[in-house]
């Protein structure tokens, strides 16, 4: 990532010195002070405005016709209106006599008022249209299931920024963490944590009853909350005045108001500054901002470049799975479709953002595989991965050291696969999960084989590279292993079920409840302790985790993060 200016807090923050190793990888960007290598940048062009939608007209009502009243009766012939009427003689009264005058024939009475006529509803007739009644709003299907089990939630690595959660008490101030501890902020009894998801340098946690926490840097609103501004009293030029806040360095909720009433969760995933969850309905909502090679790239192309508050991604429906690189993000739906959107200037949305119309890229649009049906998908830092239904594992991204599993052309400068690809050494596989590092990925198959190929160059493979066969790595001209061009089996892991992979680690956990990591090592981010790199898949052992049931492993930036099942909950 392009080092920024320090206009925010985090871009003042300094890492630990003891990451400042030199690394000899044709890396898309510079690492960001006092962040991970996460984030290559994009081309900043211009958004192309859609064009605007023609607005239907509203149906007019339909004014119902009156069928003509009756008529009046028809006026008598010579008689003026308002003249008195001539009574009729009795019966018994004596003739009148021829002589009699006129006026005596005539009833001076005055004459009765008509009485009004009531007015005639009109009739109904087949031009009369009936009123139309709005249909109920259909109910969004049931897609996706929460997890259920409860998790002790275990973490080490680099907390100069709060990623590890653990708050702000005298000793864990700007303290890393070398081994794990369990983290008594996340007590499954209290708090009951159910998933978490790892990012560049904060986390996101879904608990069983439906609350979504947050910890670690929010800059960029990776939180999806408020905090309060870190160090406002100290001077960031020292590290050892730094101090943590505890709106940052501990769990706290993300307000629910943001989402509709009833609105139940199902998964959430984390990149360098997004954060998204997952509805048991397959909507998605996000916050925070993707960034790209000229800084902030935005949240969304038509919103504002920092989201700071969740917010629904319109476009996605029907959504099972979300998979986070760097700074961007894959959604796959009930129907095998993947979903891409986040920066593009390594091909990894496959798809291209032509001319100055680099916002494009924050809409999710599909990617093309033709009609295949995705069943898994995963994301490096600057790459993606996807396996069908018939046995095939598709790569594309940058490519610099094989990562996305094809054989790279190392004449380009920065070489990229520009659309899915198929990895042949993967054919026939069975894949449960993939995950991707900044330069290397590693696959769990079915049957419990864990893969790795890519970078080895700061032993992110976990492989002793003296036993590999020449045809299954590359070479530098000084003769030192650049990466495995070709999918190889992590020895000493058996039994594989969850894998996960930082910038330049990885971690792997086994049926039988245990976690091996292996990788760059400078800030603990192996939970392996003080010890150079780990070159080789390693057992993770001390008092914390020593015979506890771990069924999940994430890898932040410079951090790490267990989950194990409680002692209680398996009696």
């Amino acid at each position: 990532m392009p080092p920024k200016k320090a206009t925010t807090a985090a871009a003042k923050r300094k890492p630990s010195s003891a990451i400042e190793k030199s690394k000899k990888d044709s890396k898309p960007a510079a690492k960001k002070s006092g962040r991970p290598a996460k984030a290559i940048a994009a081309k900043d062009t211009k958004v192309a405005k859609p064009a605007a939608k023609k607005r239907g007209r509203p149906s007019k009502a339909i004014a119902a016709k009156n069928t003509t009243d009756a008529k009046p009766a028809a006026k008598k012939p010579g008689r003026p209106p308002g003249k008195a009427i001539k009574k009729a003689a009795p019966k018994s009264a004596a003739k009148p006599s021829s002589k009699r005058k006129a006026s005596d024939d005539v009833d001076d009475s005055p004459a009765p008022k008509r009485a009004k006529k009531e007015p005639v509803a009109p009739r109904k007739t087949a031009a009369v249209k009936k009123a139309v009644i709005p249909k109920p709003k259909k109910e969004l299907p049931h897609i996706n299931d929460p997890p259920t089990q409860v998790l002790d939630v275990y973490v080490f690595g680099e907390n100069s920024a709060g990623e590890l959660g653990i708050g702000t008490g005298t000793e864990q101030e700007v303290s890393n963490v070398k081994r794990p501890r369990l983290n008594r902020k996340l007590a499954a009894n209290e708090v009951g944590v159910v998933q978490i998801a790892a990012g560049g340098m904060h986390c996101v946690a879904l608990t069983r009853d439906n609350k979504i926490l947050t910890w670690g840097v929010n800059d960029q609103g990776a939180l999806g909350r408020k905090t309060e501004k870190a160090n406002a009293n100290a001077d960031d030029s020292d590290d050892e005045d730094l101090v943590l806040n505890a709106s940052e360095a501990e769990p706290r909720e993300v307000d629910l108001s943001h989402f509709p009433e009833g609105t139940k969760f199902s998964h959430v995933v984390a990149a360098d500054s997004t954060s998204f969850v997952v509805t048991t309905t397959g909507l998605v909502y996000g916050w925070g901002t993707f960034r790209g090679n000229d800084g902030i790239l935005g949240f969304r192309s038509n919103g504002p470049k920092t989201q700071s508050t969740p917010v629904l991604i319109p476009e996605l429906k029907d959504i099972t799975t979300l998979s986070a690189g760097t700074n961007h993000i894959l959604a796959l739906n009930n129907k095998g479709k993947v979903f891409a959107w986040g920066a593009a200037e390594q091909n990894q949305l496959a798809r291209q953002i032509k001319g100055r119309n680099v916002t494009q890229s924050l809409v999710p649009s599909q990617v093309g595989l033709s009609r295949k049906k995705i069943l898994t998908i995963g994301c490096g830092d600057y790459h993606c991965l996807a396996a069908d239904d018939k046995g095939n594992v598709f790569g594309w991204g940058l490519n610099g050291f094989a990562q996305c599993g094809i054989e790279s052309d190392q004449d380009e400068a920065s070489p990229t696969i520009s659309k899915p690809t198929i990895i042949e050494g993967l054919e026939g596989k069975a894949i449960k999960q993939m995950v991707g590092g900044a330069h290397h990925s590693i696959a769990v198959t079915t049957d419990g084989k864990v893969l790795v190929w890519g970078s080895c160059q700061n032993n992110q493979s976990g492989v002793d590279l003296s036993t590999l066969p020449a045809d299954t790595i590359y070479k530098e001209d000084n003769g030192r292993i650049r990466y495995i061009s070709k999918p190889t089996v992590v020895p000493g892991v058996e039994g594989g079920v969850a894998i996960a992979a930082g910038p330049d680690t990885g971690a792997a956990i086994t049926s039988d409840g245990k976690a091996y990591t292996w990788g760059f090592n400078a800030n603990y981010q192996t939970g392996q302790g003080p010890v150079p790199d780990v070159p080789v898949a390693t057992l993770v052992d001390n008092t914390a985790v020593r015979g506890k049931n771990l069924v999940f492993a994430g890898l932040g930036g410079q951090f790490g993060v267990l989950g194990g099942i409680p002692a209680a909950a398996e009696e």
